[in-house]
């Protein structure tokens, strides 16, 4: 090797494997997106790592050098939905001036959810499908994302109690599951077919808030 050689080696070696990390890196970016894909319409049991390595394009023992097991890997793209709709919907509800409501909030939110589910992530798809579908294993960090998720709602739902916006007769731990279930639920319903996002966003919002806000006066 010569000394100009010898003085290139150093950075030729990083940019080889800066290189190497970025396609390691997209790779995995590919394997996670067909996970995510395969268990918004397939759901856990129809996810399978085949399946998986062909939708990715690569050869299925690849898939090793990125996670330890199927269960590792469906882990991976369930906790990533659960945060991305937090972190969707929380960002949506903070863009709301501070004069908003708490119903104004609850209802953005309600759009938030609607939208992630139903259009911008096949990742959270894939963690509203298959939450009852896991094996306990797989369940722990996907439950701690889960409740993180509820507990923003939790907050949603008292600022409306605090501030008299809620009916008093409701039972907020109960009016938060039913909304959160209708809305978890219009992903196994609800396409592209079956009327606009917008129609059935504006349709959510109306429900919810005809039925939470306490009536003028009471």
């Amino acid at each position: 090797m010569t000394r100009a050689e010898s003085a290139r080696s150093p950075g030729s070696r990083a940019e080889g494997a800066r290189g190497s990390g970025e396609k390691a890196a997209r790779t995995r970016r590919r394997i996670l997106d067909a996970t995510a894909s395969l268990l918004a319409t397939r759901g856990y049991a129809g996810t399978r790592l085949s399946d998986v390595a062909r939708l990715a394009g690569v050869r299925p023992p690849a898939i090793y050098y990125y996670v330890d097991s199927r269960e590792d890997l469906v882990e991976q793209v369930v906790v990533a939905g659960m945060v991305r709709n937090l972190e969707h919907v929380r960002a949506r509800v903070q863009e709301l001036p501070p004069t908003a409501s708490a119903m104004d909030r609850i209802c953005c939110a309600v759009e938030a959810h609607l939208q992630a589910v139903l259009r911008i992530s096949d990742y959270t798809v894939a963690a509203v499908r298959t939450t009852a579908q896991l094996p306990p294993q797989v369940r722990d960090r996907q439950l701690t994302e889960q409740q993180r998720y509820v507990d923003f709602w939790r907050e949603l739902v008292e600022a409306a109690r605090v501030s008299g916006e809620l009916r008093p007769e409701l039972d907020p731990r109960a009016a938060r599951m039913l909304v959160l279930g209708a809305l978890n639920w219009a992903c196994e319903w609800w396409s592209p077919g079956r009327g606009s996002l917008r129609s059935l966003v504006r349709t959510a919002q109306t429900i919810v808030r005809r039925g939470l806000t306490a009536p003028a006066g009471g």
